[in-house]
């Protein structure tokens, strides 16, 4: 069995309805989980002791178990401050809190991460929750991860990352737009594609819409360096960032 294969049958299991239809409707979503999840794995393995991971918007867990996945000397905790999601990431992942590797937060990312000591977090992973936040409010998200991290420490995201030409983004979102019609109207499922169009509106509006140079030119900013933008599927991609040695 691939990879993959194995990805999405272990999926399947844990989480199942919400991974398949994630997986109908935005295939690239699910496919930037199992990255991040790569991502930190091979990170864990350039380490000698547990890490510490702390994952912005957990949602009902789907990244949460990639990540939790990707190496067994990992602790993480989940931060999502939308309970009916989170309440089903802790039904479908139970079986880590019992063993006392995975915790929950149902605070809003900035406050969690300001409730964390500075250099106490050696990974910051997230998929597809910072490109719903305010422009302002993920710079101050932002700099807070800055903080918490420790020298070293790794950045991790799998999101919406626009792409500088406004041309290319925008034939890349018809795009998108047009598989939600495809995929929701096949199964007679309007109200998802309402849901979806809606938020796609948020998403795409000036106060929100993540563009990648910008995006490296706040990390940037905020003191990360190393700051790598790879694996595009046409509007996500995976960036990764790391916090300099010289800040302790």
């Amino acid at each position: 069995m691939s990879q993959v294969s194995a990805y999405d049958a272990m999926f399947s299991g844990v989480i199942g309805q919400d991974y398949q239809m994630l997986k109908l409707i935005c295939p690239y979503a699910t496919e930037m989980s199992r990255l991040v999840g790569v991502a930190v794995g091979e990170y864990a393995q350039t380490q000698t002791t547990a890490i510490n991971v702390v994952e912005l918007g957990g949602g009902t867990g789907i990244t949460t178990l990639s990540i939790l996945s990707a190496d067994q000397n990992l602790k993480l905790l989940s931060v999502d401050n939308e309970p009916t999601m989170q309440n089903q990431a802790k039904q479908n992942l139970q079986d880590w809190v019992d063993a006392g590797r995975l915790t929950f937060s149902g605070d809003d990312a900035l406050t969690a991460l300001q409730a964390l000591d500075s250099n106490s977090v050696d990974v910051i992973a997230s998929a597809y929750t910072l490109h719903n936040f305010r422009a302002d409010y993920r710079q101050q998200v932002i700099v807070e991860m800055q903080l918490v991290l420790k020298a070293n420490g790794h950045f991790i995201n799998g999101d919406r990352y626009a792409l500088d030409d406004a041309s290319a983004h925008t034939r890349n979102t018809q795009q998108e737009v047009a598989g939600y019609f495809k995929v929701l109207t096949e199964i007679n499922r309007l109200d998802l594609l309402e849901h979806w169009i809606i938020h796609l509106f948020n998403d795409e509006s000036e106060n929100h819409i993540m563009r990648e140079a910008l995006a490296i030119q706040q990390m940037t900013e905020a003191g990360f360096v190393d700051i790598q933008l790879q694996s595009r599927l046409q509007v996500n991609a995976l960036l990764t960032a790391l916090k300099p040695a010289q800040f302790i």
